[in-house]
């Protein structure tokens, strides 16, 4: 049988689904990312900036952001009839990351969002998922009048393994987001292929 197609007398064949995370700090363009790829209405849980928030949300250097995720942002991409890739965009700040461990469940690889003015932000991200040996790449969202950084430097600075792509991007740009998702599923697809390989005797 042809995968994705049905024999005469049965059913469509369901499709195999791939899960990726969309993490890093607040304001780093997460939601964006997800709702500029998603083939469906990106499902969004964004509640407005409370005062009562304002001591431990740092809207520095995001100070025109007045919404904030509490759960997850979902979006979903069908690659082929038999291919569906889901999104799930992790809320940004410290007080929702026991939410990570339920959404990170399953996944194939994440992207971590940064952004060179908040560069720090996206550290816990970075440690989250080496620390569970989840290929991860880094996309350095090119807000327009930060300053601009060659990825080699944004290596560097954020101290990654050289393996892990980093890739500058535009979360807001449809097809700039998908070079992100497909930069993704090759380097999990690599870390997978060398998890095979025999140890080295």
């Amino acid at each position: 049988m042809i995968f994705g197609r049905s024999e005469r007398g049965k059913g469509p064949v369901e499709p195999v689904t791939l899960k990726i995370l969309v993490a890093g700090g607040f304001g780093v363009g997460k939601t964006t990312l997800v709702g500029a790829v998603s083939e469906i209405r990106p499902l969004r849980t964004e509640e407005v900036l409370s005062e009562a928030g304002r001591p431990v949300d740092d809207t520095q250097g995001v100070e025109g952001k007045h919404t904030t995720t509490v759960a997850m942002d979902f979006g979903r991409i069908t690659l082929r009839k038999d291919l569906v890739l889901y999104l799930f965009g992790t809320p940004g700040q410290d007080r929702f990351w026991f939410l990570w461990d339920e959404l990170a469940t399953g996944a194939l690889g994440a992207v971590v969002l940064a952004d060179t003015r908040r560069l720090e932000d996206c550290f816990a991200a970075v440690d989250y998922f080496e620390r569970r040996s989840i290929p991860f790449v880094v996309g350095v969202n090119c807000f327009e009048g930060a300053a601009r950084y060659p990825a080699e430097s944004v290596r560097r600075a954020l101290d990654l393994d050289a393996q892990v792509p980093v890739v500058l991007c535009d979360a807001r740009d449809k097809e700039s987001v998908k070079d992100v998702l497909i930069g993704v599923v090759e380097h999990a697809a690599q870390a997978a292929a060398r998890r095979r390989q025999p140890a080295a005797t």
